[in-house]
């Protein structure tokens, strides 16, 4: 399949999506959701990344899953999710147990994750922080990918495996998603608490078989692979119709597949 040239029908077509599903009642059964219910902005940045990684398969589950955390902090944290990390108050919700935590994770799995976050937490204050030292040590500027490379990179040298992917080979989709709540600015949903040091026309469109579908119809992509060359190469696509803020296609293409199953 080749990809098609872009046209001012379905450039419009695609516009009018993301401003009718870029609304707050996108939250409602969204993951992004949490990171609204909890107060200040290093707690938000934490939540959101936990509940990212959770946040594939049925939403009937993980939905369940990433309040029932969110509960854990609350009653043993007052709130505060980067004391529930470094005191190790998560142990009491994810136990280091070989027990099935969600789906392909198992408590062990989720706990190293947990703990890999924490010492982030408590070398670097902030998952932000971390993005700008690791930047300054590497001597790049930062931008999307540096943001991804920095968090793979984190997690695989404190030996956590299978929650995190181990480099950016993957299309990264759960991070993307989180990038996205972190870095968009002036928007309903996404939270901008990173705005002020990526670009958010750098962003990468989380990499979904519901997004590659979708894409795939439109004649957007011409492969169906999930890889991160795909990814950017979407990505770009949706720059040509969303030049300052190209994730306003992920709301498009999500409204295009509301649209279609209707």
């Amino acid at each position: 399949m080749n990809e098609t040239p872009l046209n001012t029908e379905l450039n419009n077509h695609l516009k009018s999506l993301a401003f009718r599903y870029e609304q707050k009642e996108f939250l409602v059964g969204d993951p992004s959701r949490f990171m609204h219910r909890i107060e200040g902005d290093a707690n938000k940045e934490l939540l959101a990344f936990i509940a990212s990684a959770l946040s594939y398969g049925s939403r009937k589950q993980f939905l369940p899953k990433i309040q029932a955390l969110l509960d854990s902090i609350v009653n043993d944290a007052g709130g505060d999710v980067g004391k529930w990390l470094t005191s190790n108050a998560y142990e009491t919700a994810v136990p280091p147990t070989p027990t099935c935590f969600y789906r392909l994770y198992t408590c062990q799995t989720f706990n190293n994750f947990l703990k890999a976050l924490a010492e982030m937490i408590k070398e670097h204050g902030t998952m932000k922080n971390y993005i700008v030292a690791y930047a300054y040590r590497k001597q790049t500027n930062i931008d999307t990918l540096t943001a991804l490379d920095a968090i793979t990179t984190w997690f695989r040298e404190h030996n956590s495996t299978g929650v995190i992917p181990k480099d950016t080979t993957s299309s990264c989709k759960r991070i993307c998603m989180f990038l996205r709540w972190m870095v968009r600015d002036n928007s309903p949903v996404d939270l901008g608490l990173w705005s002020d040091i990526i670009d958010k026309r750098t962003l990468i469109i989380p990499m979904d078989t519901h997004v590659v579908q979708e894409a795939m119809r439109l004649g957007l992509l011409a492969s169906k692979s999930t890889s991160m060359s795909n990814a950017r190469k979407l990505s770009r696509r949706l720059c040509e119709i969303f030049p300052d803020d190209p994730m306003k296609g992920d709301f498009a293409l999500f409204g295009l597949g509301v649209d279609t199953d209707k």
